[in-house]
C-alpha cells in the first residue's frame, strides 16, 4: 500500500507541475491559438481533484486500519500474557488435561500466528478497497467482476463497515481456509475486534 501511495503522490505532483508549466503562459490567453492549453488546465485541474479525493480516502483508510490493529496487538498481547501465566500457575489439584483443552480457546497457536493472519486479512481488506475506491473506466475485466461480487455481498448490516468474506481471503492472501484459520477467528471475536454478518449463504467477517 505504501508504494501505491508513492505512485499516486507521484502521479499528483507530475499533474501539478504540469499545470504549473501551463500557467505560466496565462498572460498569453486572450490569443485564440492557446484556448485550447488554458482548455487543458481545467481538464489536469478536474483530474487532480479526483486524484486528491482518492489520496484523502487512502489516507483515511490507512489511518483508521492502523488504530484498529494497534488496538488489536495490545489486546492480544495482554491476552497472551494472561495465557502464560496461567499455563505456568495451573493448581496441582486441577486435571491438567482438561486444562490444557480449554485454554485459550483450545488454541495451540502462537501471538506470531495470529499476527500473520491479521496482517492477511488486512492485505485483503486493503485490495478489496482499493478495488471499490477506483474509477469504472479504469477496471480490468477481472476487476470489475469482483467490484460487482463486492456489491452484491454488501448488506444493511455491513453499511458503513469494512469486511470481507472467504472468497476474498482466498482471492488476495496465500491463507488457508481452514481449522486453524477459522480458530484465529474465534479469537479474534472474543476479543471484539471481528463480528460476523450471515445472509445469502454468506459470511462476513466485520473489521470492528
Amino acid at each position: 500500500m505504501a508504494s501505491d501511495l508513492e505512485q499516486l503522490c507521484s502521479h499528483i505532483n507530475e499533474k501539478i507541475g504540469n499545470i504549473k508549466r501551463t500557467l505560466s503562459l496565462r498572460n498569453c490567453g486572450q490569443e485564440p491559438t492557446l484556448k485550447t492549453i488554458l482548455n487543458k488546465i481545467g481538464d489536469e485541474i478536474i483530474v487532480v481533484n479526483e486524484l486528491l479525493n482518492k489520496l484523502e480516502l487512502e489516507i483515511q483508510y490507512q489511518e483508521q486500519t492502523n488504530s484498529s490493529l494497534k488496538e488489536l496487538f495490545e489486546s492480544l498481547e495482554e491476552d497472551y500474557k494472561d495465557v502464560e501465566h496461567l499455563k505456568e500457575n495451573i493448581p496441582p489439584h486441577l486435571p491438567q488435561v482438561t486444562v490444557t483443552q480449554n485454554l485459550y480457546m483450545k488454541s495451540r497457536l502462537t501471538y506470531c500466528h495470529i499476527n500473520d493472519v491479521i496482517k492477511e486479512i488486512n492485505k485483503a481488506v486493503v485490495s478489496k478497497y482499493k478495488i471499490l475506491h477506483q474509477p469504472k473506466k479504469s477496471m480490468s475485466s477481472v476487476a470489475r467482476n469482483l467490484y460487482h461480487r463486492f456489491i452484491d455481498e454488501e448488506t444493511k448490516e455491513t453499511k458503513g463497515h469494512y469486511f470481507v468474506v472467504e472468497a476474498d481471503i482466498k482471492e488476495f492472501t496465500a491463507l488457508k481456509v481452514d481449522k486453524r484459520f477459522h480458530g484465529i477467528l474465534n479469537i479474534l471475536r472474543h476479543c471484539r475486534r471481528l463480528s460476523e454478518v450471515r445472509g445469502k449463504g454468506l459470511t462476513r467477517y466485520v473489521i470492528t
